[in-house]
């Protein structure tokens, strides 16, 4: 699988269809990898868009660091890795914590973001909320293991699960990464949404508890629309297909509308 060097880091990537105009570039949450846009999400965006996919530091198959979870550092890294890509600008779509680094760099780097897809961001200020990061882990490795294995399943699943829990384990027991998700407790609150240039589609599930947040975003960000999506924080795994195809239209829509 492609590894790229990013900022003197080891980063695994993934690419579809490179020959397309416009590029997306999807990114994960915390505790999981880009394999939950891989096999459902990103082959319907594909049709349409150059799709990237990269696993986040410490996760999937990029580089461990001990540090550096978070959002300036994960929204540098971002840029690092759409410099090396030598793309001007992206579409930039993130799922729970991935959705706050979507909106980190948009808000930073404003002139390389076209449109941004906010996927049940969570508000870091709410313990509950963070915790579901964790909930979801658990989903993703059995939701993993249900779909995403040949006929040597169960020899893949175990192993895929212990590569996985050694992550968990790791990024929870060695690293900064639950002082840095804590450190961004009032990014929401504290940032002027009057600066984010980019148009907005903000996804969330019709029953999560994170839904308030998605409604206070909407009230927030002037030029947002919500979509609900029938499900709770796991709408990727729950609703893949509902997910990319409304990405899609969204995307295709700014796209007419700035252009026609």
């Amino acid at each position: 699988m492609p590894i790229i060097t990013v900022n003197n880091r080891q980063v695994h990537i993934q690419e579809l269809n490179k020959g397309a105009e416009q590029t997306v570039v999807l990114i994960h949450g915390m505790f999981s990898n880009l394999s939950i846009y891989y096999f459902n999400i990103a082959p319907v965006l594909a049709k349409h868009f150059h799709v990237v996919m990269y696993d986040l530091k410490s996760h999937g198959m990029s580089e461990r660091f001990l540090d550096g979870y978070d959002l300036d550092n994960m929204s540098s890294d971002l840029i690092g890795l759409i410099d090396h890509l030598q793309l001007e600008n992206v579409h930039l779509v993130g799922y729970s914590f991935g959705g706050l680094i979507a909106l980190k760099t948009a808000l930073e780097y404003p002139d390389r973001v076209n449109q941004l897809v906010v996927t049940e961001a969570p508000d870091p200020q709410d313990e509950k909320a963070r915790n579901i990061i964790d909930e979801y882990s658990k989903e993703f490795l059995e939701h993993y293991v249900a779909n995403f294995t040949d006929t040597t399943k169960v020899q893949m699943g175990k192993r895929q699960m212990e590569k996985n829990h050694r992550m968990y384990e790791f990024l929870f027991n060695q690293t900064t990464i639950k002082a840095d998700m804590i450190k961004e407790k009032y990014f929401l609150g504290e940032t002027d949404f009057s600066k984010l240039t980019a148009s907005t589609l903000l996804l969330y599930g019709a029953d999560s508890n994170c839904r308030p947040t998605g409604e206070w975003l909407q009230s927030q960000i002037s030029q947002s629309e919500l979509e609900l999506i029938p499900g709770d924080h796991n709408i990727p795994i729950q609703e893949p297909q509902l997910i990319a195809e409304t990405i899609a239209q969204f995307l295709s829509k700014i796209l007419t509308q700035n252009h026609g």
